[in-house]
């Protein structure tokens, strides 16, 4: 630090900047600690009744906004980039949405600094009122004596006599000021980067999440597309190639030609059937209509009697569903082809944003993970989007099998 930078500090912008903040930030800090209070109280205190637990996390939701309002003071007058944290994704459903809010933990860290920005900038203000003020005070305290400000304040005299010696304390006072103001800013630093801001490895495992389930979702939408171009596209081609064999066909004389005709009409029509398997594979129509009506039809095609029970509050991701048929359709398989079962019943239900998709069968048992199964494939399968399957199936059986996804990717 040089004499300059000493001599320059009261005229500083940073200096100028600091108080502007604690001027603005003042009456801000006392509505914040007012509006905390008031949500937690009228929470709490109605919280016997259906209207405590919006209140609250309505009172979560304008938390937020007021860390972002103090996030952008912060950045302007302090120069302190604090990014925001990530939003919530928001449950389906006006339960899943307040269930969402109530557990932000981003707006229970904005609710801690509102009420303890309150005591901080107290203690900016004294900071500000011991130096700043009294600076001028005391440095305009010969000009006070000359128009005679002071007359009828009891103790004026005694106090302040020496008018020389109370300017140059004040002087004293004006080039500490913006150092003592700086210091008392570091706690509003510290608790805006630690209370508004992102928070390391909770906020990076949420962008993590976020964006998998973005590549999901892109990647059943691609899947999906690029099912409709098959469709619509080179199987529609394959046909009219299949028919305009046909047509050569009827109109070919010499036999060898005829035999190459139909070889070629066959191939066609090979291809024609792998396309079409192919195309179910990656997208099967019938999820156009819902996940409840692709396992109803999923069912109905089972070589063994499938009886289904499904209850679905809200549909799910493209991604979910797809990953759910295709569960559902290895384990039919696996049941009608293994198990020796007489019937089988799947269930799907939904409940807290997840879904539980169940088969049992009546057959022999012995199923398990690994080993290279069908059921290790189901396993990777969703492990992409953080569900699980869980097998019991006891020698003898029956044979259960469950499995959990999120209802979004």
């Amino acid at each position: 630090m040089t004499l300059g930078t000493v001599l320059r500090a009261p005229v500083s912008r940073r200096a100028w900047a600091e108080i502007a903040y604690v001027l603005v930030n003042t009456p801000l800090a006392a509505l914040g600690f007012a509006y905390v209070v008031a949500t937690l109280v009228l929470g709490a205190g109605l919280a016997v009744s259906a209207a405590g637990f919006p209140l609250l996390a309505a009172g979560l939701v304008g938390a937020r906004r007021i860390g972002g309002l103090h996030r952008g003071l912060a950045g302007r007058f302090l120069g302190e980039r604090i990014e925001a944290p990530a939003r919530p994704v928001a449950a389906p459903g006006p339960l899943g949405r307040m269930q969402t809010r109530l557990s932000d933990a981003v707006g229970w860290r904005t609710m801690g600094y509102l009420l303890l920005k309150f005591p901080v900038v107290a203690l900016q203000v004294y900071v500000l009122t011991l130096t700043w003020v009294w600076g001028v005070v005391l440095v305009t305290r010969p000009l006070q004596n000359a128009l005679d400000l002071n007359q009828g304040i009891p103790g004026s005299h005694t106090l302040f006599d020496n008018g020389a010696l109370m300017c140059v304390g004040g002087v004293a006072l004006l080039f500490l000021a913006p150092w003592a103001m700086h210091v008392a800013t570091v706690p509003d630093r510290l608790l805006a980067r630690w209370l508004l801001g992102r928070r390391g490895l909770q906020e990076r495992v949420r962008n993590l999440e976020e964006t998998r389930a973005h590549a999901v979702d892109d990647a059943a939408a691609t899947l999906r597309r690029i099912e409709r171009d098959l469709h619509d596209g080179a199987q529609v081609r394959l046909i009219a190639l299949t028919m305009q064999l046909t047509m050569v066909r009827d109109v070919v004389t010499d036999e060898a030609a005829r035999a190459l005709v139909d070889n070629a009409r066959a191939t066609a029509k090979e291809a024609v059937v792998e396309l079409r398997e192919l195309v179910r594979g990656i997208h099967p129509p019938a999820l156009d209509h819902g996940l409840d009506t692709a396992l109803t039809t999923l069912a109905a095609r089972s070589a063994v009697p499938v009886e289904t029970e499904i209850a679905l509050a809200a549909r799910p991701t493209a991604a979910i569903e797809s990953i759910a048929y295709f569960c559902a359709a290895e384990l039919l398989a696996n049941a009608a082809k293994h198990s020796g079962a007489s019937r089988i019943r799947l269930s799907l239900t939904q409940q807290d944003d997840r879904l539980c998709l169940r088969v049992h069968d009546d057959g022999r048992g012995g199923a398990a993970l690994g080993g290279g199964s069908g059921l290790s494939g189901l396993l990777d399968r969703v492990r992409t989007v953080d569900g699980r399957i869980d097998v019991s199936s006891p020698p003898g059986g029956p044979t259960v099998v469950t499995v959990e996804l999120p209802s979004h990717a």
